[in-house]
């Protein structure tokens, strides 16, 4: 089965800054645009960036717009999401996936995504 193979996360203090990273093992979902879900703990999981394969336009949910950067590396076949100034109010687990689309305005909701990684625990605390 295919599967996206997440790396980073971890605890940091309030402004803090940690990377995630996505990376696909085979070329199976190289057509696929790439998102990230964040989901915090007894809340549903939320769409918050994304990052489309061909143009790289890319897409930000207001509360991580100017704090989070999301990129993409074609040849190493692999995403990445800097977090920057983090914020209590991010803690949860983040996931990524492989998506049918990604534009300026958004991302499919979770229950339309393809493929996922296992999941990153997130904690910002002091």
């Amino acid at each position: 089965q295919v599967q996206l193979v997440q790396s980073g996360g971890g605890s940091v203090q309030p402004g803090g800054s940690l990377t995630l990273s996505c990376a696909t093992p085979t070329s199976t979902l190289e057509y696929y645009d790439r998102g990230w879900y964040r989901q915090a703990p007894g809340k549903e999981r939320e769409g918050i960036s994304c990052i489309n394969r061909s143009d790289g336009t890319k897409y930000y949910v207001d509360s991580v717009k100017g704090r989070f950067t999301v990129s993409r590396d074609n040849a190493k076949n692999t995403v990445y999401l800097k977090m920057d100034n983090l914020k209590p109010e991010d803690t949860g687990t983040y996931y990524c996936a492989a998506v049918g689309f990604c534009t300026e305005y958004g991302l499919p909701r979770h229950h339309s995504a393809d493929y996922w990684g296992q999941g990153s625990q997130v904690t910002v605390s002091s």
